[in-house]
């Protein structure tokens, strides 16, 4: 079966896309369709034409598919037909929508500059926001608000879509991030993240008190076996993870700690509490919700590297937020 993916710097698709299940990793001929959420729905071939069957338990959501514009035949492994087909024909037919472009313009959103010169920015990221633009937030994006303030005064070296961007912190994580102007400042900030020589500081609540007041959590991580959109640690298809971290204030259910990034994987701090069972605070992908906060209580407070031309090492710190702080008040009421 063909891999239809999507490429990130040019199209994105509306809803549905096709590849195989696990990322090839699955049972030969399994394929698996996504409609926003992790591969769920696995569909086996039925015949050599390229119809295809499932099992009985996807009818629901075929049929609200249907509902949106998608088309299908049958599915039903038991032999029931759907939509009007006949029992036992055992065939889906999916209708792909045409790939929408993704389009990085400018927008004028307010940017917290923290330093700038002609060579790079330094600036605060609010919680909530995106850094670039992706399947499902397609505007409003950090991206975005930096084509608007530099023009085409950002480095090309990741792309169109992520022009500038030389690291990345998640959606509701707030806090400093760099960002290239040109290519030459791209290249050097780059090798000092792969050297492990640039700063990075975060401040966070975790679930649970610790037994010891710092330690370091040096724990390989990957792609989760099950669910392709989480991490995990894991000895498998995984990369060295080293996360530092220290004690601030401990508080009857929870924990204020500040962490030392010694590498930099996808969720890694979140995935390393999880790793400890102590969660960070309304991480609802790797812990619980908790009311009042959306997403994760993770500040990216501190930033240091050397600048790309005049060698000098710089480093900045942002405050606390106010809705970090808002947490801080709850945990001690």
């Amino acid at each position: 079966m063909k891999r239809h993916r999507k490429k990130e710097t040019k199209t994105m698709p509306e809803t549905l896309s096709f590849r195989a299940a696990g990322g090839g990793r699955g049972t030969p001929g399994q394929v698996a369709f996504q409609t926003g959420f992790p591969w769920s729905d696995t569909f086996f071939p039925a015949k050599p034409d390229g119809a295809w069957r499932c099992d009985g338990q996807r009818q629901n959501r075929l049929q609200k598919l249907s509902a949106k514009g998608r088309r299908y035949d049958s599915c039903d492994a038991a032999g029931a037909g759907i939509a009007g087909t006949s029992a036992g024909k055992h065939s889906i037919l999916l209708e792909i929508p045409d790939a929408k472009p993704i389009e990085a313009v400018p927008q004028d959103i307010p940017l917290e500059i923290v330093y700038e010169d002609a060579h790079l920015l330094v600036v605060n990221k609010p919680k909530g926001m995106v850094v670039h633009p992706a399947p499902g937030h397609s505007t409003g994006t950090l991206v975005h608000a930096l084509l608007y303030h530099c023009g085409d005064r950002l480095s090309s070296i990741n792309g169109v879509i992520r022009p500038g961007i030389v690291h990345r912190i998640d959606r509701f994580t707030s806090g400093l991030l760099m960002v290239a102007k040109n290519d030459t400042a791209h290249q050097s900030l780059s090798a000092q993240i792969a050297a492990h020589s640039f700063t990075r500081e975060y401040q966070a609540v975790a679930m649970g008190r610790f037994r010891e007041s710092e330690g370091t959590i040096n724990a390989p991580i990957g792609r989760h076996p099950v669910d392709r959109k989480k991490m995990c640690v894991t000895e498998k298809n995984s990369k060295p993870a080293i996360t530092h971290y220290s004690v601030i204030t401990e508080y009857a259910r929870a924990t204020h700690l500040r962490l030392r990034l010694e590498t930099g994987r996808t969720h890694q701090i979140r995935v390393h509490l999880a790793y400890l069972g102590h969660p960070l605070l309304g991480d609802d992908v790797y812990g619980k919700a908790f009311p009042g906060i959306e997403g994760q209580c993770l500040h990216a407070a501190k930033i240091g590297f050397i600048h790309p031309t005049s060698g000098a090492y710089m480093e900045f710190e942002s405050p606390l937020p106010e809705y970090f702080e808002k947490v801080l008040r709850k945990l001690k009421s």
